[in-house]
């Protein structure tokens, strides 16, 4: 049980906290690829939309430079003649028109007047003029604080006159030194925002994107929902690493920005962490899926072990535990060819071994107890017998021919019982040579289980160094990483360094039409770089998750080795055991082996005696005197024979005493 709990929840602890594992990381790379990738595009965006809003800062330096414009605002300005005054503003609105004409995205060119209560000049595309009687525009003063220089207008619900049917930003900047250059002129360009949206369609930062415009003020210049238009950014924008984690609409949101070089506005774009990790979420599934069919090979091979390993090593345990309480009748029925069914063969060959001693053993006590019954009974009627004659003297002539039979059966059944201890001498000494022979088994079956124990110490070492060897593969993989991090960011400088190639050949116009293309050749050669590189690291992130699974299952392995190793050691413990109580047990049989030499000792003084009864009993009819004084020698040999014939029984009892707790059939 305590192997397959160890097997089962090692198994599948390792898998799942690799799946968890491997599905944090790949969410936190995925993340940090895809901010990366978004952040790239917001950059391009950016840049997309510096172009074209630098094309509307270039009309509005084109005004500077028209000395006929400049000079047409100067005569409006100075001139008192109202025919020249209103001639010249004709005159300017006509050219404003024709501009206008020229680019459709453009809503309306003015000049807006600073002062109070002058005209303004311009064109719209809804005919209608900009009302500034009662209050100067928001952006005016923003202007006239620029000191000539371009400002941006965020996007106005209406345009600048309030009667556009389309949403409007605008660029413009205070004209200095025109005329009088106390009440300037604001030139103004209306712009349809159209302009930025069509560039801004075609952005996709992921599945479930928002891109976002946002002014300096932290207006919507650009919004997914018309509504937001012109209002306040209703999260948080990202700080000078250009990306962060927000909470849109109760959601984890990844946000990237980059800033605009013309206008300073920040192109925002707001991708759902959701959706950037719905691909990781096959890993939590094929973690789950992993985790039930790890956990069912787990179960199944704990129960292959328990079944050959716990169940085989049970049975002989409790066949050991009932030949401890002297059950020799129990052997093993495991047929195997492995260590088990070697330890199972030489437990059923021990047990029979001993069956045979103990059963020779017993069969050579009984004998012995019948014996020294045989002998206490002729030594009690020696007795008596020596007890009469002392008793009635003139009683021995009359039966010395009774006692010398007497004497020739005491002296056969002398013989018989020295032939029965030869016998039990006989028995003992096989008896200690089979214990011998036991106990020299247990001994080769001890170094049989410490050679077991150093070969597989030698395969834990193998094991641990095949650890070490992995662990170096997975440092090489950490170096092909680096080097496929240097080669991406290669790839970004090379992406970076097309794209202002892009925009410096834009700007030279035909001239950089051939640079163009080169630019945009050497851009996708860094695209197609980048798609390389990545898949490389896919691949070599791959190769480091099986280098990883790797290293966790020989690290699991370990512990099973010594586990291993443990359980050989209590094998031969057991062994040890065996061959510990087998040494007892020959010492016993010398014990009971010196007995019985006593025995054959008190033996043969019986028959020495019995020799002397007899020859006493042929000259008993002869004198009568001497029978008498032999008699009380006799009574004294008789009672010491009662003496040994006792102890010779209580030795057989103590024998079959011993031996009766085996149980041999």
């Amino acid at each position: 049980m305590k192997l397959f709990i160890l097997i089962f929840c090692g198994i599948l602890v390792c898998v799942v906290s690799l799946g968890i594992f491997s599905y944090n990381k790949s969410k936190s790379i995925i993340e940090s690829k895809i901010s990366e990738a978004s952040l790239e595009t917001a950059s391009q965006t950016a840049g997309r939309i510096d172009l074209l809003l630098s094309n509307y800062e270039r009309k509005t330096m084109e005004f500077l430079s028209d000395q006929e414009f400049l000079s047409l605002i100067s005569t409006t300005l100075t001139t008192s003649d109202d025919y020249e005054k209103f001639d010249s503003q004709r005159t300017i609105s006509t050219k404003l028109s024709s501009i206008m004409l020229s680019d459709n995205m453009l809503t309306g060119i003015y000049l807006l007047p600073t002062t109070p209560g002058m005209d303004v000049i311009g064109t719209s595309s809804s005919g209608g003029m900009p009302d500034i009687s009662e209050e100067a525009p928001a952006f005016a003063q923003k202007m006239l604080e620029a000191s000539g220089k371009v400002v941006w207008v965020p996007t106005m619900t209406g345009g600048i006159s309030g009667n556009q049917s389309v949403q409007t930003i605008a660029v413009g900047r205070a004209l200095l030194n025109v005329g009088s250059g106390k009440t300037p002129y604001l030139l103004v360009l209306e712009i349809n925002l159209e302009t930025l949206q069509s560039v801004l369609s075609t952005v996709k930062f992921g599945e479930g994107s928002q891109a976002y415009i946002v002014a300096e003020d932290g207006t919507n210049v650009i919004s997914p929902n018309p509504e937001e238009l012109g209002q306040p950014y209703k999260y948080d924008l990202p700080g000078e690493s250009g990306s962060s984690k927000i909470k849109a609409d109760g959601k984890s949101t990844l946000s990237v920005a980059a800033i605009t070089g013309t206008a300073g506005w920040k192109v925002v774009g707001n991708i759902p962490v959701s959706t950037l990790v719905e691909s990781a979420g096959a890993i939590k599934t094929l973690t789950i899926v992993m985790s039930i069919v790890s956990a069912l090979i787990a179960a199944g091979i704990g129960i292959l072990i328990v079944w050959n390993i716990g169940r085989p090593l049970g049975q002989i345990r409790t066949l050991m535990n009932e030949g401890e309480r002297g059950n020799l009748t129990v052997r093993s029925r495991i047929k195997r060819s492995d260590e088990i069914g070697q330890v199972a063969d030489s437990f059923n060959r021990m047990m029979e071994q001993i069956t045979g001693l103990v059963m020779q053993t017993t069969s050579s006590a009984a004998e012995v107890l019948a014996t020294s019954a045989s002998l206490s009974d002729a030594s009690h009627k020696t007795a008596g017998s020596a007890k009469e004659i002392a008793v009635a003297t003139e009683e021995i002539a009359s039966g010395a021919t009774n006692l010398a039979v007497e004497s020739e059966r005491g002296s056969e059944m002398t013989s018989s019982i020295g032939e029965q201890v030869q016998s039990v001498i006989a028995a003992n000494t096989e008896m200690g040579q089979s214990a011998s022979e036991v106990e020299e088994a247990s001994r080769k079956g001890t170094d049989y289980m410490a050679a077991l124990m150093e070969k597989t110490s030698q395969t834990e070492e193998m094991t641990r160094s095949m650890v070490e060897k992995v662990d170096k593969l997975k440092d090489s993989t950490g170096s092909i990483r680096k080097i496929l991090e240097v080669l991406g960011n290669l790839t970004k400088q090379t992406n970076i360094l097309s794209l202002n190639a892009t925009i410096e050949a834009a700007r030279a116009g035909a001239a950089g039409k051939g640079f163009m293309v080169v630019a945009d050749e050497i851009r996708k050669l860094a695209d197609q770089s980048r798609h390389s590189i990545g898949v490389v690291g896919e691949v070599v992130q791959s190769i480091q998750s099986e280098i990883d699974e790797t290293v966790h299952v020989l690290s699991d392995a370990y512990p099973l080795f010594q586990a291993q190793i443990e359980a050989v050691r209590d094998a031969n413990q057991i062994f040890q055991n065996v061959q510990y109580q087998m040494s007892g047990f020959v010492q016993k049989l010398d014990s009971a082996t010196e007995s019985i030499n006593h025995l054959e000792g008190a033996q043969s003084t019986l028959s020495l005696a019995m020799t002397n009864v007899s020859a006493v009993a042929q000259q008993a009819s002869a004198t009568s005197e001497q029978v008498a004084s032999l008699s009380n020698e006799q009574l004294n040999v008789s009672e010491g024979l009662v003496e040994l014939s006792n102890r010779l029984e209580q030795v057989s009892k103590e024998l079959k005493d011993s031996l009766s707790r085996f149980t041999v059939a």
